[in-house]
């Protein structure tokens, strides 16, 4: 193969490989979404609890980051956080604490 036929043929892999990436972002960005959705039982739509329940929407994720593991280690005492947390790595942890950080908290 010349050298021109391998740079175009690179430049095209290149190119075929952005393409690909695009639907993993978006995947990504759902992923988040998904994870943080098995909170919604607890702690309400998009973090939005009601009643005594804890509310996550526009925590920082540093500080709810901080809360997770003392869940995981036991030091803050729960009736089923210190399981729930255990079912997620960290950078499932850390996708959902970014999630809410988003969100926007009850008016």
């Amino acid at each position: 193969m010349t050298r021109p036929a391998r740079a175009a043929l690179g430049a095209g892999l290149a190119a075929a490989l952005v393409v690909a990436a695009t639907p993993a972002a978006a995947q990504d960005t759902h992923l988040a979404r998904n994870l943080a959705a098995t909170c919604a039982n607890c702690h309400g739509t998009d973090g939005r609890a009601l009643g005594d329940m804890k509310p996550l929407a526009g925590m920082s994720a540093d500080k709810m980051l901080a809360m997770l593991a003392d869940f995981r280690s036991g030091a803050q005492p729960a009736t089923i956080m210190h399981q729930i947390v255990k079912g997620y790595s960290e950078p499932q942890l850390q996708a959902i604490a970014s999630y809410f950080a988003a969100q926007k908290p009850r008016p």
